[in-house]
Order: C-alpha cells, then sequence, then structure tokens
C-alpha cells in the first residue's frame, strides 16, 4: 500500500517558526537597551516661558481661559530665572496639598510668599529723601511718556521721571494715587514717588536752567519725581481678562492646572484691578478694553501703564488718571471698571483685610489724608480730594467690600 506524501510547509509556518527563534536574541537587545535608556537621562522639553509672561503674546493665537488649564506643565527640574531667592519650576503647579487657594477666596500665605517684593518700604523711603535732597543734573526727552515729562539725572547719580501734568489735578491724581496704595497695603508695587517745585533759580533746578527754558513748564508748577527703574518689560494681559469682550470670572475653581509663576501673576493682577476700581483709573487694563470696539486684538497687546520687572514683579506705573482725573468721568469708565471688579473674585487676604476695615470705619478718605500729610511736604500745593470726591471714594470701598463679601458668600454655597 501507498504511503501518502505530506505537503510541504507553507511560508506563513515557517516565518512563525524563524520569529520564534529570534525571540532570545530580541529579548536581548530590548534588555541592553533598557539599561542604556536608565544611565542616559531623557532630553528636556524646550524652555517654557520667561517669568511672568504667560498671556497671550504676539504672534500667537490667543488662549481662553479654560484652554490655558488644559496646557501640560514644563517638567520640574526647570528653574525660573529672576531675584527673590527664585520661584519653583516654570510649569510646575503647587503640590495638590498646597492650594492657592485659603478660605475659598483668599490667595494662600505659601503663594503671597512667593511674589516678588517689589519697592521695599525703606528702600522707598531711602530714595525718596535722597531724591529731595538731590539737585537735578540733566534733564532729557523720551523714555517717561508724554513730551512734556522729561527723564532727569539726579546729582546722586539715579534717575527719575519728571511728569508735568497737562493740568495739575493729573499731577495730585499721581500722589494721591501712590498715597491710597500704601493704605491699601500694596505700595510696594508703585516706584517711589515725590511731589517737587519747579524752581528754575532754586537749588534743586539751577544746573538746568536751559533746559527748563525748553520745557516751557510754569515757574512754581508741581511736578513729579517717579524712580526710574531699569529693565522693565511689557505685560499682555492674561487669560481671564485678556480673552475679550467676554470677561470670564477668576475664582478658585478656575485656577486647576495653572503653574506657579502664573498663579504669583494672578495674585498681582487681583490687586491691580481692585485698586484700579478704587482710583477709577481708566488708563490701563480699561483703555484697552475700551478700544475693543475698533481693535479686535488689542487685548493680545501690552497693557498700558504695566511694567515687570526682571524678576517677575508688576509695576503700576504713571497713576495719574486716578481719583481726581478718574473721578469727573466715572459715568464713561465705569462700565468697564465694575466689570473688572466683578470678575474677580480671588484676593490677597490682607488687602481684604484693609478694605473691611476702610469700610467699618468710614475713614477711606480720612487715612488718605492723613497719610499724604505725614509723607508728602508739598501735598498742600496740590490739596486734597473735595468732599464729593471723598464721598466717592468711600462708596467705592463699600462696593469692593459687598463684593468680596458677595464671593464669600458664593464659595461658602459651593
Amino acid at each position: 500500500m501507498k504511503r501518502e506524501r505530506r505537503a510541504a510547509p507553507g511560508p506563513l509556518p515557517m516565518l512563525g517558526l524563524l520569529l520564534l527563534g529570534a525571540l532570545p536574541g530580541l529579548w536581548t537587545v530590548l534588555l541592553r537597551r533598557e539599561a542604556a535608556a536608565q544611565l542616559v537621562p531623557e532630553p528636556r522639553p524646550p524652555a517654557g516661558p520667561p517669568p511672568g509672561r504667560w498671556g497671550p503674546l504676539a504672534g500667537s493665537g490667543q488662549k481662553t481661559f479654560r484652554a490655558l488649564l488644559a496646557v501640560p506643565t514644563v517638567a520640574a527640574g526647570q528653574q525660573e530665572r529672576g531675584g527673590g531667592g527664585g520661584l519653583a519650576a516654570i510649569g510646575s503647579a503647587p503640590p495638590a496639598a498646597a492650594s492657592p487657594v485659603e478660605r475659598g477666596i483668599f490667595w494662600s500665605r505659601e503663594l503671597e510668599e512667593r511674589v516678588p517684593p517689589g519697592f521695599a518700604a525703606e528702600e522707598a523711603a531711602a530714595w525718596l529723601a535722597a531724591a529731595r535732597a538731590a539737585r537735578v543734573a540733566s534733564l532729557e526727552r523720551g523714555g517717561c511718556g508724554r513730551s512734556s515729562n522729561r527723564l532727569a539725572r539726579l546729582s546722586d547719580g539715579s534717575r527719575a521721571c519728571v511728569r508735568y501734568g497737562i493740568n495739575p489735578e493729573q499731577i495730585q491724581g499721581e500722589a494721591l494715587s501712590y498715597h491710597l496704595a500704601g493704605v491699601l497695603g500694596m505700595q510696594e508695587r508703585l516706584p517711589p514717588m515725590a511731589l517737587a517745585l519747579v524752581e528754575a533759580r532754586g537749588r534743586q533746578w539751577e544746573p538746568v536752567q536751559e533746559e527748563l527754558r525748553g520745557s516751557h513748564w510754569a515757574e512754581g508748577a508741581v511736578v513729579s519725581l517717579t524712580r526710574w527703574v531699569d529693565n522693565l518689560t511689557a505685560v499682555v494681559a492674561p487669560a481671564p481678562w485678556g480673552a475679550g469682550r467676554r470677561l470670564q470670572p477668576l475664582s478658585a475653581g478656575e485656577l486647576n492646572g495653572l503653574s506657579l509663576s502664573q498663579l504669583v501673576e494672578l495674585v498681582q493682577w487681583s490687586d491691580l484691578i481692585l485698586f484700579d476700581y478704587l482710583t477709577a483709573n481708566f488708563d490701563r487694563l480699561v483703555s484697552n478694553l475700551f478700544s475693543l470696539q475698533w481693535d479686535p486684538r488689542v487685548m493680545r497687546r501690552a497693557t498700558s501703564n504695566l511694567l515687570r520687572s526682571p524678576d517677575g514683579g508688576l509695576v503700576f506705573m504713571d497713576n495719574e488718571a486716578g481719583l481726581v482725573h478718574g473721578y469727573r468721568l466715572l459715568a464713561m469708565w465705569d462700565p468697564y471698571n465694575e466689570p473688572l471688579l466683578r470678575s474677580l473674585c480671588v484676593f490677597r487676604a490682607g488687602t481684604a483685610r484693609r478694605v473691611a476695615e476702610l469700610y467699618r470705619r468710614r475713614s477711606a478718605a480720612a487715612e488718605l489724608r492723613r497719610r499724604l500729610r505725614a509723607r508728602e511736604p508739598l501735598w498742600p500745593r496740590l490739596g486734597f480730594l473735595s468732599e464729593r470726591q471723598a464721598e466717592l471714594l468711600q462708596a467705592r470701598v463699600d462696593f469692593v467690600h459687598r463684593h468680596i463679601a458677595h464671593c464669600r458668600a458664593q464659595a461658602a454655597a459651593l
């Protein structure tokens, strides 16, 4: 009987046998690669944005606040550059146990400690004393805003912006805003400012008599001397306020996923928005919001009169629109200032405490007057708030206090 002949194996079974035979060699290669990977560190991701520059940048698409929350954080090994001992990694969010908000509406103490110190009180006092005693060695055009302003070099080697107001209420607003910031506990965010009397033959101005003639400043005019600060850069509004016409609320629930540097900047913005509401300052973020009606991209550009120092601290510049001038134009600018304040529901605890004290004592104007008289020798030359302006300041303090209470109630209901 004939035996049946078996068919030769097909190509697929043969391929399977070959792979089985190669498995031990492949496994050895993989193990060697894994061991080598443990010896070579993974490449770091590209460097993140410079300290504090986390809003929409020129040339990049504008991010909404919620889109920003979804951005992955940068590896924690990268350290921010800057002063004050340095912040933690640029993109690294605080540990889950360290919430950025306490009691529902206040920035945590740990987060506030990360805010760059700004102009310390002792440093500011020393500069003001030196500036008042110094002579003006030269006056230069440019670098200080309006064409009527000048950059002064003082005899001690320091520099100052000399602001000559179009009318006296602008210099008055600058001085009152600076000292109101002191009442509120946020003066470290404003460069030191002193008043000076223009006297061509006086000791302070005698070296620049010729420059004074070219400036067309009136003899006896009061000007402000503001400390010049080097290496300041422009600031773009962060996403909660830079997203366009519809302001997005900033509350504790909206902070998840933000990096430490973003949170540190928001702490400073919360003070800025509250400050600009109290002073009715329309010449900062409010002016950008106003310009949206003809320039839809304006919120992606630099915020007026707000700069950033190299350590990431915000500098509230040029506050002459505050209080006196701003209070005359409330009907025009409050439709922008008030929604900005309402969009904010996280505050520095110290700022909220001072607002509560001014509310309880009904003492906003009195505290401002007391501080101005104690710290500015030339204040009588400009005078103080009128009775009506003092009432408006207290009313705005009351409004801020009620808004903070509303935010507290909302947080408690969650």
